[in-house]
């Protein structure tokens, strides 16, 4: 076995330090909340339905503060938003856990790629048979054709959990997802 003199040795380590350093750096930037994010039944990127305000701002890379909609109630129901960047998105906190999420950008998408803007008839095929249509609660004109178009997991670990498209004239207007019940609170917190 061949011995190392200490300038090659300490040269390996420093090249493995910064190989190390690169991985740490690309992890770590991967997992800040972006525009680039995807959202889940379950929470958007590295933030996770149920957790703390502080763990999702740490989870996130970002600072989450309080928004004006939805003062502190009976249910200890609020929302907060990226102080910064991203923009277009909210979580809904019910008893101090993030219990949805809330989206209204266009550059926002789900994991299968819905996005605000796109066509019912979109929705129903990015989710074949696990969309539940329902009218509307807020409809101004009937031409408007308003819409909840609901994902409903099929498998057992996810039962508490949706999706659910807002449309209009056949177009989603916002999306959220999150646990039950209050994904589908259609005021939100009030």
């Amino acid at each position: 076995m061949r011995k190392l003199n200490s300038s090659k040795l300490v040269a390996l380590l420093i090249g493995t330090g910064v190989i190390c350093g690169l991985l740490v750096t690309s992890v770590s930037a991967q997992a800040k909340l972006t525009e680039r994010s995807k959202l889940a039944i379950d929470g958007i990127g590295p933030i996770r339905v149920g957790m703390t305000v502080d763990e999702a701002s740490k989870a996130g890379g970002i600072r989450l503060i309080r928004s004006r909609s939805g003062d502190l109630n009976e249910y200890q129901c609020f929302y907060v938003q990226p102080k910064e960047e991203p923009k277009g998105i909210s979580f809904m906190v019910t008893k101090g856990r993030i219990a949805r999420v809330d989206i209204n950008s266009k550059r926002i998408t789900t994991i299968s790629g819905a996005r605000i803007g796109d066509q019912e008839n979109r929705i129903l095929s990015l989710y074949p048979g696990q969309i539940k249509a329902t009218p509307h609660s807020y409809v101004i004109r009937p031409s408007d054709n308003g819409k909840y178009l609901t994902f409903v997991p099929k498998d057992a670990v996810d039962k508490n959990y949706r999706i659910i498209f807002e449309t209009c004239k056949n177009r989603v207007d916002r999306f959220r997802s999150g646990k039950l019940p209050e994904v589908e609170y259609t005021e939100g917190c009030s």
